[in-house]
């Protein structure tokens, strides 16, 4: 994002608005708890519904939420840059429509485009408003770039910002150029992950059986990945997809997608 503001660039078609989230956990980051500062109070994405926007609750991340509403409100196409707690490969998150599938194959990184519903725990910005709904041209992606603090995510993520302003015929590949990007010609032959289940944790202690870090393919149904208190976590069918176990094993939140490679 910092990037493209020093490089001024102008959209040729439309608004292009940047911005930052999640200001104050960054201001909270400590380097010796590195994960502890992904938001203050609670996960900012996960706040998406006019419920919850329009209630009377109150936190530093609603408060937040609230003030960039009307931005996302306005947007027809919408690009969420998010990074990862593990270093693997990035993953595109384009929901269950066709719209925002078909977008991720335009933009055509990163490799692997995951289709799921989301989160018991609440709505991501990805999905609110007309960005979830069929019968609506608004369109969104979710790019999970890389690990926090690897490099390489910066650079996964301003390829895919480049890819997905000039699929939109926001800029061209010519106003792009002195960014470095993209490389089309590093564009691979994507494959799809469908999530069928979202693990979402009932009891007051969950634990993986494995160091799980994420796109392991379990190979038999009926693998036990962890514990849910009493509760035994299985895979539920062959050559079943882990997708970004959680650090964060925290009640109601999600502990681990389960999905399939459907192509």
């Amino acid at each position: 994002i910092d990037k493209l503001f020093r490089a001024d660039i102008r959209p040729r078609r439309g608004t292009l608005t940047l911005g930052f989230n999640n200001v104050a956990a960054f201001h909270e980051f400590d380097a010796r708890y590195p994960i502890a500062s992904r938001y203050i109070d609670e996960d900012f994405n996960r706040l998406w519904s006019p419920a919850t926007l329009d209630g009377p609750r109150k936190s530093a991340e609603l408060q937040r939420a609230r003030a960039i509403r009307p931005i996302v409100d306005a947007a027809d196409y919408l690009l969420d840059i998010h990074s990862m707690q593990y270093a693997t490969a990035p993953l595109m998150l384009a929901g269950l429509l066709d719209k925002s599938r078909v977008l991720a194959r335009q933009v055509g990184i990163p490799e692997l485009i995951m289709c799921d519903a989301g989160h018991a725990a609440g709505p991501r910005m990805r999905d609110y408003g007309g960005f979830g709904d069929r019968a609506s041209p608004k369109t969104a992606l979710l790019i999970e770039a890389g690990q926090h603090w690897e490099k390489r995510a910066a650079e996964v993520a301003t390829d895919v910002m480049l890819r997905f302003l000039i699929a939109l015929g926001t800029v061209t590949r010519d106003d792009v150029a002195a960014l470095g990007g993209p490389d089309f010609a590093a564009t691979p032959r994507q494959r799809v992950i469908e999530v069928t289940e979202a693990v979402t944790i009932t009891g007051n202690r969950f634990e993986f059986v494995a160091p799980y870090v994420g796109l392991e393919v379990i190979a038999k149904a009926g693998t036990v990945l962890g514990h849910d208190g009493d509760r035994e976590v299985r895979t539920p069918y062959d050559n079943c997809v882990l997708i970004m176990p959680s650090r964060r094993l925290i009640r109601g939140q999600t502990a681990v997608r389960l999905g399939r490679y459907v192509d």
